[in-house]
C-alpha cells in the first residue's frame, strides 16, 4: 500500500536533526538519547515529537520513505541505525517472517490496553499473540465520489462499470490494490492461487480500465479536488487534505462493502535496533489518550485508541465499523508470479 501526502516526499528530520546519508544507514546525530524512526512523510504530527522530547529528553530522529517497497529494500540492503518502522500489515508480516523484528515487551508499554481489541484481533491473522506489531492507525483504500456530479451510485467497485462516467474516474496504479478490488468483486481473497479467479478479476478490471481516465497513484487527490475526476480510488486522508470545506460537503468517502481493503499500519521495532528502551517509551507515549487524539484528528482517521475518543475534536472520515468487511492487506508473495502475469495483461490491454 502506498501513501502520498500533500508534502514533498523527502528524507528529513522533523526535529531538524539530520538527513539520511548516502551510506545506507540511518541519519547520523550527536544525540546520545534518541530514537530513530523510519516512517511515511507527515504521518505523525511534529508537535508529538516536541512533547515527547520535552517530557523524556529523548530526541526523535525521523527519516522518510514513500513506499513499503522502498523501506524494505533499503533495510534488506543493509541499512542500519533505525529503531522503529511503520509498515503496512503485508510488510509487517514479511518483515516478521524474515526475522527482521524484535518482540514487543508489552510490560514496557503501560498504554497498550488502550488499543481497540478488534484491531489487535485483525493483526493476529499473521502476528499471533500480537508479539511484533503495535497498531498505529487503521485506514482503508476508499472510493471518493463527487456527489454533486454523481448523485446516485453503488457503494462498491461496480461504479467503475458505468460508461456514463467514462473519462471521469481513476484507479490506483497499484497492482495489489486494484487486484484486491477485482478479486473481491468476484468472490476471491487477495492471496488466491486460482488461475480461474485471477482471470475473472483481470477481465473485470479490463472492463473498468475502458472507463477510467488513467491509473493514478500520485495525483488522485489533486485531480479529484480540481473537478477533473468525479470518482477516484485512493486513500481518504490524502484526498481530504486537498479539499475545501465546501468540497467536503459533497464528497462521499466510500469504504467498499465488496472488494474493499484495509490497512493497519503498525509500529515495529527492528531486531537491529540499538535503542529498544527508547522505542518502547515512544510507542507508550503515542498511545496516551490525549496524545493519540492528536493523531486521529490530524489524519481524520478513526481512533484505534478507545479512551482517545474522549479527547478528539474532529469527526473521522469513516468509522472502524465501516472497515469490518474490508480485507486486511496481507503478504501475497507466494502468488506474486500469478498476479504479475495478469497485471501485465491488464496494463497492456488497449
Amino acid at each position: 500500500m502506498k501513501k502520498y501526502f500533500a508534502v514533498p516526499l523527502i528524507a528529513f528530520a522533523l526535529m531538524g536533526c539530520g538527513k539520511t546519508e548516502e551510506t545506507g544507514t540511518a541519519p547520523k546525530s550527536d544525540y546520545k538519547n534518541a530514537v530513530y524512526l523510519y516512517s511515511w512523510a507527515e504521518y505523525i504530527p511534529s508537535e508529538i515529537f516536541e512533547k515527547f522530547e520535552k517530557e523524556t529528553g529523548i530526541k526523535v530522529i525521523e527519516d522518510i520513505y514513500s513506499t513499503n517497497e522502498e523501506m524494505f529494500t533499503k533495510l534488506k540492503a543493509g541499512a542500519v541505525g533505525y529503531d522503529i518502522v511503520v509498515p503496512s500489515p503485508d510488510y509487517a508480516e514479511i518483515m516478521m517472517n524474515e526475522k527482521m523484528l524484535s518482540k514487543i515487551d508489552k510490560s514496557k508499554i503501560s498504554t497498550y490496553d488502550n488499543i481497540d481489541k478488534r484491531v489487535l484481533k485483525k493483526l493476529e491473522s499473521f502476528d499471533k499473540g500480537n508479539e511484533y506489531a503495535v497498531p498505529y492507525t487503521m485506514s482503508a483504500t476508499i472510493i471518493a465520489v463527487n456527489t454533486e456530479k454523481v448523485p446516485d451510485y453503488a457503494k462498491d467497485y461496480s461504479i467503475y462499470e458505468r460508461k456514463d462516467l467514462k473519462g471521469r474516474m481513476s484507479l490506483l496504479d497499484d497492482m495489489k490494490e486494484v487486484l484486491i478490488a477485482g478479486l473481491g468483486m468476484e468472490g476471491y481473497p487477495q492471496d488466491t492461487d486460482s488461475e480461474e479467479g485471477m482471470k475473472k478479476a483481470a477481465e473485470r478490471i479490463i472492463g473498468w480500465k475502458n472507463n477510467i481516465a488513467k491509473f493514478d497513484s500520485e495525483s488522485f487527490g489533486k485531480n479529484f479536488a480540481s473537478g477533473d475526476f468525479w470518482v477516484v480510488q485512493g486513500y481518504a486522508e490524502n484526498i481530504y487534505m486537498e479539499l475545501s470545506d465546501e468540497q467536503l460537503e459533497h464528497t462521499d468517502f466510500v469504504v467498499p462493502q465488496k472488494g474493499g481493503s484495509a490497512s493497519i499500519d503498525s509500529f515495529v521495532i527492528l531486531e537491529s535496533s540499538k535503542n529498544k528502551e527508547n522505542a518502547h517509551k515512544f510507542i507508550e507515549f503515542i498511545h496516551r489518550p490525549e496524545i493519540y487524539a492528536l493523531v486521529a484528528d490530524y489524519l481524520m482517521l478513526p481512533s484505534i485508541n478507545v479512551p482517545a475518543t474522549e479527547f478528539m475534536e474532529e469527526e473521522p472520515l469513516f468509522t472502524l465499523e465501516d472497515l469490518e468487511n474490508a480485507e486486511l492487506l496481507k503478504d501475497t508473495t507466494p502468488t506474486l508470479e500469478l498476479q504479475n502475469k495478469y497485471w501485465e495483461e491488464i496494463k497492456m490491454h488497449n
